[in-house]
């Protein structure tokens, strides 16, 4: 196939794009690049791509593609308290008008990269499956709920929407996140020697690999259309439902450091648990490759071989989005509407 992938120079998108290359697809990428020069490591392979802004794509620029990847959007809660209408705009405004555009140039296929967060505050212990009643507690998390409503609408004999409700992601990138929980305690750990813990750790949250979430891109992509027409799945595996205070205790066994928490910290709200058993079930030749632990020696091991810095991840905020989009602000390069004042080279 042709694909097209949206935010193929994120953190999701740098390890997804080149997979699908791998693969045989013909690949082509669309980024802004706001995170041009945040660049852990090096690519293992790079794309072909267009510069431009997700809210001006239109159906001429999908004209031959049969299928689009959309993984851009502004990535995390700390964003859209920020500027909840930024949020709107780009995650949910900008991610509509592209579904249209994709199905008036003849876009077959539609994989959305949704988000588990959608389920918010769940009462108990209860695995929670595709059906489960969806309570957004943040701009981020209800703009993919309300995405996807767009999406099922759209849905028809010809266009296929698809939505990949991501556990919250971990691992090496080439476009690394350090704000993201499993990333950001392991570098804790690795610049500190301490694992810091904001909140009481009580809340469940489940996890995935972000080469899993590659793999089960690739595995939707090319799925039947009649066991992924307009459908959800929750993207990830049962055993890496963690409490956060759990998941630094594994931290502490694999890492060899100490674990506090902070005098302020409370509940975080924001808990869950997911069940990927319909994944299973429609695209069984898929199994997620990475576990927690695995991860926690991938991530300890990349650190040092990169050689991250207290500096870079407490002060510079290279690998944290919130930081890196005030940077640009503050420095006059982004208007107030997230949009370059002046193009990137």
């Amino acid at each position: 196939m042709k694909i097209l992938v949206t935010g193929h120079h994120g953190y999701i998108g740098s390890v997804t794009a080149p997979l699908l290359a791998q693969a045989g697809h013909e690949v082509v990428g669309l980024d802004t690049f706001y995170y041009r020069g945040c660049d852990f490591g090096r690519d293992a392979l790079t794309v072909p791509a267009l510069t431009a802004d997700l809210r001006d794509v239109g159906p001429a620029d999908l004209d031959g593609f049969d299928a689009v990847v959309h993984l851009a959007a502004l990535s995390n809660d700390p964003l859209g308290d920020l500027r909840s209408d930024w949020t709107y705009d780009i995650n949910l405004e900008g991610t509509v008008a592209l579904a249209r555009a994709a199905k008036r140039a003849g876009v077959g296929r539609f994989v959305f990269a949704s988000s588990c967060s959608m389920y918010g505050a769940s009462s108990g212990d209860d695995l929670l499956d595709e059906t489960a009643p969806l309570s957004p507690l943040t701009p981020y998390a209800e703009t993919k709920v309300r995405a996807e409503e767009a999406l099922w609408g759209l849905a028809d004999d010809t266009f296929s929407p698809i939505a990949m409700r991501n556990a919250t992601a971990y691992g090496v990138s080439p476009r690394l996140r350090l704000d993201v929980v499993l990333n950001n305690l392991a570098a804790w750990a690795h610049t500190t020697g301490k694992i810091r813990l904001l909140s009481d750790g009580s809340a469940w949250r489940p996890l995935v690999h972000v080469v899993d979430i590659a793999g089960a891109t690739l595995g939707l992509l090319g799925a039947p259309r009649d066991i992924v027409h307009a459908q959800a799945f929750n993207i990830g595996s049962a055993a890496q439902n963690v409490r956060i205070r759990d998941l630094a205790r594994s931290l502490q066994v694999v890492l060899g450091c100490e674990v506090e928490t902070s005098d302020q910290a409370t509940p975080d709200p924001r808990s869950y648990r997911v069940d990927f058993g319909k994944l299973e079930r429609m695209l069984p030749s898929f199994a997620c490759e990475y576990t927690v632990d695995r991860g926690a020696e991938e991530l300890a091991e990349a650190y040092a071989t990169v050689g991250l810095t207290r500096a870079q991840f407490l002060d510079e905020g290279r690998y944290t989005r919130l930081a890196q989009l005030k940077r640009l602000l503050d420095e006059g390069a982004l208007d107030d509407q997230l949009r370059w004042r002046v193009a990137p080279g």
